[in-house]
């Protein structure tokens, strides 16, 4: 079917190896981060690309 799968609310780390094992494309949750709001998204997006340069 060529769909790609999204987890959501993975909180532990034998969630994202069983989701990860079993082929899931993408995952988020808690085990990543909190929700955040549109201003500390931007902020933390702003740091991470700060850093990588």
């Amino acid at each position: 079917m060529n769909l790609e799968v999204l987890a959501e609310g993975v909180e532990t780390q034998a969630q994202n190896d069983f989701l990860d094992k079993h082929g899931c494309h993408y995952i988020q949750g808690y085990l990543y981060n909190k929700p955040l709001s549109a201003e500390a998204i931007t902020k933390l997006l702003q740091e991470d690309l700060a850093a990588s340069v």
